[in-house]
């Protein structure tokens, strides 16, 4: 029997993992960007789609495996690049393979005096990076969709992981940031969060597989100063490298072990929270009759599309449930994971702790928070004016 590349074998028995449970002739997609990360978990899925649950016992049971190449064309010759990936995973035997290139909304029309939105097209905080993995996301969901893919498997590596914890730990993030990226959430799935990038290359490099480079995950030469470069790319050619220089090897694997620790403290503290949440939401009877407060806003009784959340409720909980819950109230008003910040939960929970009469506070996205009757009101911005662009989008707790 012919030797495997090791980085082939751990590369297939991730993929294995990820494909455990799935039925004979369900259909699994790849996300594939053309990069040594996703085409390496291409050609293992290609593989290992063949005999899903084999086992000394078992032969095992084959299952439909193909991909989605997404193209942004935010770069010169992209088409050209997501025609090569399909390329490749067509001649790896992926079908179907579906190549996407999502459309940006258009730029709503402006009447005389009326300022440009703050964050057009993800130019602000959470920047164009988050725009365009919102439109990937977005387009990777179609696809399942209109394929009826039962899982989507997507090629992020342990070094991506403890990129996104550094990011977190530089934005004083809470525990749910520095989570890093979750192996599972909904149909998607991330078997190489346990590889390192090396491995990827590696499987390509044993595979035939040409792999492409983007040129925003490198750092400018000296006569290219201006390019601009993402702050992952920064972190990935600059701090990284210094960390491991300062500290000494496994500092990538470290950080990616802190996500999995506070994964599962985050997701313990969100299920905690979801309840208290729930609980302050039943407990709420907005109305001129339950307390005696000052008017806050334009009418005591809750509004229409109002979100209202019991004070006394909160106020009794730990603090650290409580933010947190208050932090998914916001999410529910349609306040992005990426704009709402502790300033934002700060306001909020100034309205249980340390209510003086406060009027309503403005949260991400033009949501509002107001307090009135003894309840907490959160009212999201109308649709088409939430985030100052196209409307409500819907919330999600983790940074992908």
């Amino acid at each position: 029997m012919a030797r495997v590349d090791p980085a082939v074998a751990a590369a297939r028995t991730a993929v294995r993992t990820a494909l455990a449970g799935l039925g004979p002739g369900d259909l699994v997609l790849v996300a594939c960007s053309g990069g040594a990360d996703s085409l390496a978990l291409a050609a293992a899925v290609a593989f290992e789609a063949r005999r899903v649950g084999r086992s000394v016992r078992s032969r095992g049971h084959a299952v439909r495996a193909g991909a989605v190449v997404v193209d942004h064309g935010l770069q010169e010759g992209s088409a050209d690049v997501a025609a090569r990936a399909a390329e490749q995973c067509r001649a790896l035997g992926l079908d179907p393979v579906l190549v996407r290139r999502p459309e940006r909304p258009a730029r709503p029309a402006l009447s005389e005096g009326q300022a440009r939105p703050e964050r057009p097209d993800g130019a602000g905080a959470g920047g164009p990076e988050a725009a365009a993995r919102e439109l990937r996301y977005g387009a990777i969901e179609e696809a399942a969709a209109q394929t009826g893919a039962v899982r989507v498997l997507l090629g992020h590596t342990l070094d991506d992981q403890a990129e996104q914890v550094l990011l977190g730990l530089a934005r004083g993030a809470g525990a749910r940031s520095l989570a890093g990226m979750p192996r599972e959430r909904g149909i998607l799935r991330r078997p190489f969060l346990g590889l390192r990038r090396a491995q990827t290359e590696a499987v390509c490099a044993a595979s035939g597989l040409d792999y492409w480079t983007d040129p925003t995950n490198l750092l400018p030469d000296a006569g290219s100063a201006d390019r601009f470069t993402p702050l992952r790319s920064r972190v990935r050619g600059r701090v990284l490298p210094v960390l491991e220089e300062t500290l000494g090897p496994g500092v990538a694997e470290a950080l990616a072990r802190t996500a999995d620790q506070l994964r599962d403290d985050a997701d313990l503290l969100d299920t905690l929270a979801a309840d208290l949440l729930a609980g302050a939401r039943a407990a709420a009877v907005p109305g001129p009759d339950s307390q005696s407060e000052p008017d806050s806003g334009p009418g005591l009784d809750s509004e229409p599309g109002e979100d209202a959340l019991d004070v006394e409720v909160l106020a009794r909980a730990h603090p650290a449930l409580r933010r947190r819950a208050l932090r998914l109230a916001a999410l529910a008003a349609g306040c992005r994971p990426t704009d709402t910040t502790t300033r934002h939960v700060d306001a909020l929970d100034a309205f249980v702790v340390s209510w003086s009469g406060q009027g309503p506070a403005g949260l991400p996205g033009g949501a509002r928070a107001r307090r009135a009757c003894g309840s907490l009101f959160l009212r999201a911005a109308p649709t088409g004016i939430s985030d100052g662009w196209t409307g409500v989008r819907p919330p999600t707790t983790t940074q992908e």
